[in-house]
């Protein structure tokens, strides 16, 4: 933590992931006296629940709401903006939708809203079925560490890494698509200054569905940036010096 930040981003990762994913971003962020909090999802990381399985999103959005609480205590009257990565991002995008004056900014990279993989029709049928008699029972997830990042180093953590969940159950699929049928229905709510940072090269989410929702917005301070070549997890991936670099002057813009 910074001993005077001048802002402060409350961060949320994405499906697999757990909050120590965020470490290279923080420590660049905090030599620009910005701090920063993870919050650890329900279903990953060292929570105590069970693994890739969460009751609903509304749990997600109750606890970033309580670390809020948390910043707004041991940071009087600084700047406190939401990041979010894939499945964070959407959950940061619908946290800001239904509590619009809750961040002073909301910061989307790669934000889950519309899936690029696609399961077949048996799968869909095989994960539906659980609901209805085991919705805590688990499925692999569908993509690998290879599609997120290029970076070597990074891949190579995430596979040895115990906390990268490699399966999540049923449930959490089942939210984590209702969640995204949302962002339709609440866009119109947001009016946070926002920033969408989307992977040229996303393997995993539709980065122009994502351009799509960003035009959409009637929000007056917004920016959209693009890096080309680079892969869905623009915070592990090469390159991510200038994503970093990025955050940072917008959030500069904003600290007042």
């Amino acid at each position: 933590m910074a001993a005077k930040p001048e802002a402060v981003l409350l961060l949320v990762h994405g499906l697999g992931a757990h909050s120590a994913r965020w470490q290279d971003l923080s420590d660049f962020l905090l030599k620009k006296s910005i701090s920063s909090y993870a919050i650890e999802l329900e279903g990953f990381g060292e929570t105590k629940g069970l693994e890739g399985y969460v009751d609903s999103f509304g749990v997600y959005l109750r606890d970033i709401n309580l670390l809020r609480e948390v910043i707004t205590r041991e940071n009087k009257d600084r700047k406190v903006m939401l990041l979010g990565e894939s499945m964070g991002g959407l959950i940061s995008f619908l946290t800001v939708a239904r509590r619009p004056n809750l961040f002073d900014g909301l910061i989307c990279i790669s934000p889950a809203f519309v899936n690029k993989l696609k399961l077949s029709v048996f799968e869909y049928a095989k994960i539906f079925s659980s609901l209805l008699y085991n919705p805590r029972k688990k499925f692999p997830l569908p993509f690998t560490c290879r599609m997120c990042t290029q970076d070597a180093v990074c891949q190579k953590s995430i596979e040895e890494d115990p906390m990268e969940h490699k399966s999540v159950s049923s449930k959490l699929i089942y939210e984590l698509m209702a969640a995204q049928v949302r962002v339709g229905a609440l866009k119109e709510k947001v009016k946070t200054p926002l920033l969408f940072l989307l992977a040229g090269d996303d393997k995993l989410v539709d980065s122009r569905a994502s351009e799509r929702i960003f035009k959409s917005l009637g929000v007056q301070d917004k920016t959209l940036i693009e890096y080309p070549g680079m892969y869905h997890s623009l915070s592990i991936d090469l390159g991510r010096e200038k994503v970093f670099q990025d955050i940072a002057n917008w959030v500069a813009k904003r600290k007042a």
